[in-house]
């Protein structure tokens, strides 16, 4: 019989599973096409969503970056000038000592050489050249005011003003002009060379020198406009000399881009003006005060702008302007949008004869301004400013710097010398700064 194995003598045989491959289908050329299609609209898609993200953040960029001018801006800096150094009356006797003879040689020359209309058309070929670079620094400032005619309907009016542009800063273009520009203007336009005209907003006021700036946003120019304009450079007042060489530009004869040539017929200096001292310049050639007339010296630099303050009977045939180089500071103030601190004195410096007289040393107050913050606190003609702000006082250039480094609305105490029945007393005064 055959043998009978038991489970445990049976081999176990393995057992298979059954294993399956899932092949993917190759795609179709239309289902590429879709794939493709796809793709590109995605792409398309987020382009235009980075566009858009783009634009939208591009400002806040820039305002964190660059700064707007509501933001973080560059202050307008003008350099400031000092009055020449006098010379003594030995050097100045040795210089006329030495350039006698030179003179006396080029007199001679000059008489004996026959001059013509080629020689004449020279000598004023570079100032021409000059001043056609300069008038591409000059706009036209238009006021614009609404009135009523005899019918009580509104006419507008747009009185005309020269402009010198001053520099470019913080996106906008900084345009010197006369104050009447503004006074009650609604709108103010200003106008280019080539005819481009843009809105202009008020950048500051200042009534007693009688002049304002007036800025333009760059933005509204175009390029090319932006690479023709030239700024024209403030110079140096103190250096000019009688008998110099001036151009008149703006608006000499009262119409704006008009010129007119000549010379310093005379200066005078030392001149009282409010919280300070300046020079006047007197010239021959035509100026209008009133549309805007500016001063250059040969080198295309303001030297100063005409005004009919300062104009008497010994001067009512000639032209007088105000020195630049006394108005700088308060010029960069205006620049930057601040006012002007303002005290209201007319003032001159204690001599030392005038102290040896028994006159305590400071700034004797000659004229106060009516209404002034000066006028207002009790401070009269005849006291003797001697401290200021905690410093003291024994010059006018040290009463200026003094107001300068303070702020319009600042309480400062101000310590005068009140002439009495048998000598000066001391008294001192809180005064609250104004603005010009």
């Amino acid at each position: 019989m055959p043998e009978n194995n038991g489970p445990d003598d049976r081999k176990a045989e393995p057992r298979r599973f059954i294993n399956e491959k899932i092949v993917k289908q190759p795609m179709s050329k239309r289902d590429m096409l879709k794939r493709f299609l796809g793709l590109l609209v995605t792409a398309v898609i987020f382009g235009m969503v980075a566009a858009v993200t783009f634009v939208i953040s591009r400002p806040v960029a820039e305002r964190l970056l660059v700064g707007e001018s509501t933001g973080e801006t560059t202050p307008v800096t003008i350099p400031k000038d000092e009055p020449e150094t006098v010379t003594s009356a030995a050097e100045t006797a040795t210089t006329v000592a030495e350039t006698e003879p030179i003179e006396d040689i080029l007199k001679s020359a000059m008489e004996k050489y026959p001059f013509s209309v080629d020689d004449l058309n020279t000598l004023y070929g570079s100032l021409k050249s000059m001043v056609q670079k300069a008038d591409k620094g000059i706009v036209t400032v238009h006021s614009v005011k609404t009135q009523t005619d005899w019918f009580n309907n509104p006419v507008e009016n747009s009185g005309l003003f020269s402009g010198v542009i001053t520099a470019s800063a913080n996106q906008e273009l900084l345009i010197l002009t006369p104050e009447g520009a503004v006074e009650d203007a609604e709108a103010i336009r200003v106008a280019f060379s080539d005819g481009t005209e843009v809105q202009g907003k008020i950048k500051q006021t200042d009534k007693l020198s009688g002049m304002a700036i007036v800025s333009v946003s760059t933005a509204e120019l175009s390029r090319s406009l932006l690479e023709e304009i030239k700024a024209i450079e403030l110079g140096n007042s103190y250096s000019v000399k009688q008998g110099d060489i001036v151009v008149a530009i703006g608006a000499p004869a009262g119409m704006v881009h008009s010129t007119g040539y000549g010379y310093i017929s005379f200066i005078t200096k030392n001149v009282q003006t409010i919280d300070g001292m300046t020079r006047i310049l007197y010239t021959d050639v035509r100026g209008n005060a009133g549309t805007g007339t500016f001063l250059m010296n040969t080198s295309g630099q303001i030297i100063g702008w005409v005004t009919d303050q300062y104009k008497n009977d010994s001067s009512k045939d000639m032209t007088a302007a105000m020195a630049i180089s006394d108005y700088k500071s308060i010029l960069e103030k205006m620049s930057n949008g601040a006012p002007f601190p303002y005290f209201g004195i007319k003032g001159q410096e204690v001599t030392s004869v005038m102290n040896s007289s028994g006159m305590p040393l400071g700034v004797y107050v000659v004229e106060v301004n009516t209404d002034s913050p000066a006028y207002n606190t009790g401070i009269q003609s005849g006291d003797i400013i001697t401290e200021m702000g905690g410093a003291a006082i024994v010059t006018m250039k040290d009463f200026q710097v003094v107001l300068e480094k303070s702020s319009p609305g600042q309480i400062i105490p101000v310590t005068v010398s009140r002439n009495g029945r048998e000598e000066y007393k001391k008294i001192q005064y809180q005064v609250t700064i104004g603005a010009r």
